[in-house]
Formats: C-alpha cells, structure tokens, sequence
C-alpha cells in the first residue's frame, strides 16, 4: 500500500501531521471552544427559509462578491465600517489562508507568540511561508515592549496577534496592538475569534488610518455557527482587493452567504446566550481552585487551568465519564470550553470525583 512518504509531496511537509481535536462521540464535549447552546427555533426557522430561496437558484453560480453578506457584516461590526472593508470565507482559517496567500509565500514570515491558535503555524507551513515565535511575558500577557522588540528582531512581513489569545483566553491591549503596528513595516493580524466574549474595545477601533491591520472575526463562536462556516475580515479597502487576487472564484456557496444572512439578521438574539457562557466560564475559574487546580483569567469561552499532575490521565478518566476537553500540549495544563449550566454541572462534579481519589 502507497504511503504518503512515498509520493513526491513538498520537502517542507514531510513528516507533518494534520491539525485536529480528538472527534468523540460523548455526551458532554467541551473540547474545541464551540457554543454550546442551540440557535433559538425562530432564528433556525428564518435560515431555513433562506436556505429554501437559495435552493431556487442553486443553478446559478453564487454572487462572487456576496455583497448582501458584506453589508451585513458591515452592519453588525460597525465603528463606520462599509462592504468594502469587509471580506469573507469558509471558516477564518480560510480569511487566514487567503492572508498569507497575498502577503506571505515563499521567502516571506510570519511572527507568531505560542502559546496561541495552532492552526496559525499550520496555515503558515501550507503557504510556504516561514514560521518565526517569540515568548510572552509572565502569565502569558504580551506587553508594547515586548512585542515591538521581537517584531524589530525577527523583522517579519506579518505578524498575528491573538485577542483573546488561544489556547491562554488572555486578552490584548489596544496599547500592544498600536505599538506592533507602528513597529511593523508589514502586515499585522489580530485575530479576534473570540472577542464577543471580551470586555472593552477591539482591535476594530484601530482600524483608520492603519491601512496594514486587519482584525479577523468567526461566527462559529459567539454565533452558534460552527457548522456553517462563515469567517471574516475587517480592513482598509485595498485589503480586500488584494485577496480577490487569491481567492478561488465564487469560493462562498449560496448556501454559506443565505445562512449567514439570515443569522446575522437576529444578531441580538444570536448573542442572548453568550451573558450565559461567559457566566460558566467564570464560575469555573471559581471553581477550579477548590478542585487543586490554578485557572488562567480568560476574556474567552474557555477556561485553561494549570496544576494537572497527569494531563493525559485526566482527560482519559473525563473521556470514561463521556466528557471531553482539550490537551494543548501546555505541560501540566488542560483547557475546557465554557458549555451551559448544566455542563459546567457535570464537568466540575467529575473532575472533583477524579482530584478526590
């Protein structure tokens, strides 16, 4: 049988191995930061009945611009924001892709600050770009100092910063964001897949006048809409013209922008729940501590808690008891999404059976 060391795949992906969480089938999965909650019936009853206008029409290509969605994004970010400053994909990871296609490549890097989202390194590896890191401070923060000097040493084409970053849930100041910007010649990436969660202002504020930041976005979170797969972008307008360079033609189905659509008109009603999630995540950071263990503050949907003896033995004892959650590979750490109540319930009472034993 073929192996895939025996086919003449690129020198540089050798030995790789593809990005993905453990997919079991339990009760209680907390493992890969989605939201928990159901879309409410009503808001589920609209996309359908704009799936179904979609279907009329699926004969047709989509609109390749998906204008209508832009300018509900647009609309829903707003800080003045227009469809022209707006972009979209399958997923973020593919706005990421689409990012480094246009201003990464070969000969060119890209500075990350790990411990952060690994699909950042992953994305990076596919588009031939280099992969360069720099360490955090104390706590996982990352301070103006810090950052502008790595980005003065390494002298990247691109950096990503995450806010709230993945997999710590630690927040990022405006402060840090304007000074990497100042200090970077290239582009600079926020990614703020998990903002709806934060408190204070986002990196969307920054945005005029700085032509070389982007601030990614996700509905699979705050939304509800792992599923369907809809990530975006917010930037100066000859950012979007510069990914229509690398994008593949009508790269959004009909069905991807009608959903999107539908959900992003009952965007209050959408983010009812996440008051809820955040209520869990904090009541775990709570909890934790009673248990023996040292959650990490989160501005996040997750919670990463320290002082785990055996990770691995940990979460195979919660995988027996049908719960997942992640191993980051941080040692001695293990990260839990933030489900409902009733999760929460059931997560907590099992890891307390198993630090009693």
């Amino acid at each position: 049988m073929t192996e895939l060391s025996d086919l003449p795949i690129r020198d540089d992906l050798r030995g790789l191995t593809p990005y993905g969480a453990p997919q079991e089938h339990v009760r209680i999965q907390l493992n890969v930061n989605e939201n928990t909650h159901p879309i409410p019936e009503a808001v589920a009853t609209d996309i359908v009945t704009a799936l179904a206008g979609a279907v009329l029409g699926v004969n047709r290509y989509p609109d390749r611009e998906f204008t209508e969605l832009r300018d509900s994004l647009a609309a829903y970010l707003g800080h003045g924001l227009t469809r022209d400053n707006v972009w979209a994909a399958n997923g973020s990871n593919e706005v990421l892709q689409q990012v480094l296609q246009a201003f990464g490549g070969p000969g060119r890097s890209v500075l990350g600050f790990p411990p952060t989202y690994s699909m950042h390194s992953i994305i990076a590896s596919g588009t031939g770009t280099r992969w360069l890191t720099a360490q955090r401070d104390a706590g996982y923060e990352l301070s103006p100092e810090t950052v502008v000097e790595a980005i003065r040493r390494e002298q990247p084409d691109i950096v990503f910063l995450c806010s709230p970053n993945n997999p710590t849930g630690t927040p990022l100041s405006l402060e840090t964001i304007a000074a990497a910007y100042d200090a970077t010649p290239g582009i600079l990436l926020v990614d703020e897949a998990y903002a709806e969660f934060q408190e204070g202002d986002t990196a969307l504020t920054l945005l005029e006048g700085r032509p070389r930041l982007l601030v990614s976005r996700t509905m699979s979170k705050a939304f509800a809409f792992a599923g369907a797969r809809l990530g975006y972008l917010a930037a100066d307008p000859a950012v979007t013209d510069a990914l229509r360079l690398v994008r593949l033609p009508y790269h959004l189905s009909a069905f991807t922008q009608a959903a999107a659509v539908a959900a992003l008109a009952h965007a209050p009603e959408m983010l009812a729940m996440v008051e809820d999630i955040k209520l869990q995540r904090d009541r775990m950071i709570a909890a934790l501590p009673e248990l023996g263990y040292t959650p990490l503050p989160s501005a996040a949907n997750f919670v990463l808690f320290g002082g785990v003896e055996n990770p691995h033995a940990v979460f195979e004892e919660l995988l027996a008891n049908d719960i997942i959650i992640r191993d980051v590979g941080i040692p001695h750490h293990l990260r839990v999404t933030a489900g409902s109540d009733a999760e929460t319930t059931i997560f907590l009472d099992a890891l307390a059976r198993i630090s009693a034993r």
